[in-house]
Parts: C-alpha cells; structure tokens; sequence
C-alpha cells in the first residue's frame, strides 16, 4: 500500500501540509488551521446538499458540527494571541480550556481594552453577533448544572456520544428529532467564519506592524 504522506503525479491531487504554514508565524499558522477546519465544515454540507437521499448528512452532522466548532476555537485563540500582543499582556498568549463561550467572552474583552474608537467597537460587535448568536443556542443544547451546583459544558458532543462521566449527550436523551437546518447553516456558518477570518488577520497585521516598527 501506498504511504499517505506521499506525492500524486498530479500537483492538484497533493494536499501540502506545509504550504500555507510558516516557520515560527504562530498566529498565521493558528488562522491556517482554523480556516481549514472551518471551510471543511461548510465544504462538506455543501456536498451533502447536493444529494441527501441515502441520508449522509446524519452520519457526517458530527465532524462537520466538530470542525465547526474547532474552528471557531482556533479563531478565537488566534485572535486573543494578537490582542494580547498589542496590549502587551504578559502571561499565557491565550487560554488553552475548550469552552468557547470563555474564549469568546475573553476575546471581548481585549477587543474592548484594545479598541478606544466607539465606531470601531459598534463594528466588531455588529459582525460578531452571528457567532453570539449560535454559541448562546449551542450552550443552550452543551450546558448543564452538576449535582455541586457547577455549570458544566459538554463541548465533545460532536466527537463522543457519552460525556467524560459516561451520561449520553443532549441529542441521545432527547425523545423529539434533534435536527440541523443544512442550508441555514451554511448561511450562517458562511458569516462566521468570514467575519473571524477578517478579525484574526486584522489583529494580526496590527501586531505586525507594530513589530516592524518598533524594530525600527
């Protein structure tokens, strides 16, 4: 057999790891990867879209829920990476927990240290309410109150059908259907992922620039 990490004959049949990736460019290599998780999500709704009659969408609704949400994740610690950059934070350059609604909020709040124009504040809130949005209804569905009281989130929802105590998840307990609109979320997934995209290399050609001329 084959190896996998190996050449097509054809140069538009190789996928090339290291291409887009740079060196020690962190950031940039975090928004790679979170681009790529991101565009796989929609990608592949797209292509289930185009024929649903064997119902694949039921199976593939998992890693396309994960990537999605991987994807937002990434974003979201890119972003944070940058911002603490330019506030000069000393410290962890971003949290390393999975709780997007934490990492969400976190990112808030340094675009809110960051940011003195109101113009510029309006603006970031406006593009990020898509993402507010669906992380509010997804928390919805994730989150619940442990027996001490403490709100806990199942974020692995998308990967394993039982929790880390061994409880199924939200969508196995549920007697009704437990569904996803495909079309509407490609719309909505389509203004996320444009919008993080956008804030991630905003921030991050902040940072560069900041860097270039204090070099100089």
């Amino acid at each position: 057999m084959k190896d996998i990490f190996s050449y097509n004959a054809d140069i538009n049949k190789t996928a090339y790891l290291n291409w887009r990736t740079k060196g020690h460019d962190h950031i940039r290599n975090m928004i790679v990867l979170a681009d790529g998780f991101m565009s796989s999500a929609i990608l592949l709704t797209k292509l289930v879209l185009q024929d649903n009659r064997d119902k694949t969408a039921d199976v593939v609704i998992y890693p396309i829920l994960f990537n999605a949400n991987h994807g937002i994740e990434v974003y979201l610690k890119a972003i944070s990476w940058s911002l603490n950059n330019l506030l000069h934070n000393k410290g962890k350059p971003f949290s390393t927990h999975h709780n997007l609604m934490d990492l969400f909020a976190n990112v808030k709040s340094l675009v809110n240290q960051y940011e003195n124009n109101t113009e510029k504040l309006k603006t970031f809130n406006s593009w990020i309410e898509p993402l507010e949005e669906y992380l509010k209804e997804l928390y919805s569905k994730i989150e619940k109150v442990s027996d001490q009281g403490k709100r806990v989130y199942n974020i692995d929802f998308s990967r394993y059908t039982l929790d880390i105590k061994n409880e199924p998840q939200f969508y196995i307990t549920e007697l009704n259907n437990v569904v996803v609109d495909l079309e509407n979320f490609i719309v909505v997934f389509q203004k996320i992922h444009q919008n993080l995209d956008n804030f991630a290399e905003h921030y991050l050609e902040l940072t560069e620039w900041e860097l270039e001329n204090n070099e100089h």
